[in-house]
């Protein structure tokens, strides 16, 4: 049986515990008991995104996720969806631009069944993978890609500003989704390589998370996991870093049949894992996260001139994270009015720095948004695998409420006065066009994708 170690989280994450494991084959496991509910959940995390893709095969990761779903030596076809949700469990996997996971929530008495599910296609994909099930989930994605992106309005913003933030032939100058002309160039054997490259039980973290019997767990993981072989052939992602700021303004403007005037823009902010990338969450909560934000206030409520204004944090380990700005216009207002007042307080606040009353109040909607997310056995067992995959320690997950709350209002002005400006964004202005007079498609955005069945 596989030894492992527990840690005990501190105060603020309501003493959640965790222990690791490593079966001889190189997989990694983290379990944490958790008896409220008879429930639990197994999450599975690659080390692999699109990130980790190569000029002209982008899009492989997420196409090689929908073919996780499309049957293994003893699945058949939708047999995984079918198994899963006939003994009254859920199930769904996503792809990012640095992980691919897959994930169920079982009653615990099924938890062996997820575990068997998930081992049969880590070890035996490629004897179900043949021409037919890769033209079928080639064409999912495509048309994936059309409802999502394509054919919405708004659809391309997140890969228009991706591209413009990060240069060309950096890992995430393209998004996890990929462009048609690489979906179809993609070949059965590309996807064949990509799996025995990608998908080795030394390239993956199991966590299981909920009411389970640890001593049981391990046995069941040693049983399916076990004699998996590894593989010791992935190459390196390719660097990712790049200079603090972007030293200039890039500017896209989108002519479409969309709803409103748009104005989006993308900051290049410090990478997860630091306290920078902490400082810059509550940057960002305080200027634009929900109603009682600085923009929201200015825009919405006392100008009028927008009937939206948000601005989140895209967390990124293997790159600079990105701020992401999206407001929408009120019927009639100008772009440039929008962009003139939103630079006025950033400005503003990157020279007086936040009240101790947005302080206490970001941090604590940051904080509870995190204890949401380690209150369920299903986020507790993807954020326990995410600090595993992307830092080195899942008990980092633990602990992640705590350093949102040291945060202190010096480092958040820093960030702002550093990283909240002009010349370190990428902007992206969206004006309505009449689609019937110039026959434009309209266009939605989304850092990851999913399986939906």
């Amino acid at each position: 049986m596989p030894k492992g170690h527990t840690a005990t989280a501190p105060a603020g994450s309501g003493g959640l515990k965790a222990t690791e494991h490593r079966l001889a084959n190189g997989l990694r496991v983290v379990l944490s008991e958790d008896h409220l509910t008879p429930v639990a959940a197994v999450c599975l995390w690659y080390d692999v995104g699109s990130r980790h893709e190569v000029k002209g095969r982008t899009g492989l990761a997420h196409l090689f996720e929908h073919l996780m779903f499309q049957g293994s030596k003893q699945v058949e076809g939708n047999g995984h969806f079918e198994l899963v949700q006939g003994a009254g469990g859920s199930l769904n996997g996503t792809t990012s631009f640095e992980r691919t996971n897959y994930f169920e929530t079982m009653p615990a008495h099924q938890l062996e069944l997820a575990l068997w599910l998930e081992a049969d296609r880590m070890g035996s994909l490629l004897a179900a993978l043949d021409d037919e099930s890769m033209e079928n989930q080639r064409d999912v994605v495509k048309n994936e890609r059309r409802q999502r992106y394509d054919n919405v309005p708004y659809g391309t913003a997140f890969e228009r500003l991706t591209a413009l933030a990060y240069p060309d032939g950096h890992p995430y100058h393209h998004t996890p989704i990929g462009s048609m002309a690489d979906l179809d160039a993609a070949t059965l054997e590309d996807a064949r390589n990509f799996f025995r490259t990608y998908y080795a039980p030394n390239n993956a973290v199991l966590s299981v998370v909920g009411d389970i019997d640890p001593e049981q767990t391990l046995a069941w993981i040693e049983k399916y996991f076990g004699s998996i072989p590894g593989h010791d052939g992935k190459p390196e992602p390719r660097d990712g870093t790049l200079p603090d700021t972007i030293g200039e303004q890039l500017r896209h403007v989108v002519e479409e049949d969309v709803p409103s005037r748009a104005l989006m823009a993308a900051y290049r902010l410090p990478q997860d894992g630091t306290r920078a990338c902490d400082a810059a969450d509550v940057a960002l909560t305080i200027l634009g996260g929900g109603e009682s934000s600085r923009l929201h206030n200015r825009l919405v409520r006392r100008d009028r001139t927008a009937v939206a204004a948000g601005f989140g944090l895209l967390r990124l380990a293997g790159a600079p994270s990105l701020g992401w700005l999206d407001v929408k216009a009120s019927a009639g207002v100008e772009v440039p009015a929008i962009e003139a007042a939103v630079d006025e307080e950033l400005a503003r606040f990157a020279a007086e720095g936040p009240t101790a009353e947005e302080m206490e109040r970001a941090q604590a909607q940051l904080e509870r948004e995190w204890l949401d997310r380690l209150g369920t056995v299903a986020g507790r067992a993807d954020e326990l695998c995410r600090y595993a995959v992307l830092f080195g320690d899942p008990q980092l997950a633990l602990t992640a409420v705590q350093r949102v709350l040291e945060v202190t209002a010096e480092e958040v002005q820093a960030v702002a006065s550093e990283r909240l400006r002009p010349d370190n964004r990428a902007v992206l202005v969206y004006e309505p066009v009449d689609k019937a007079a110039d026959g434009q498609p309209t266009d939605s955005d989304d850092q990851e994708e999913g399986t939906d069945q």
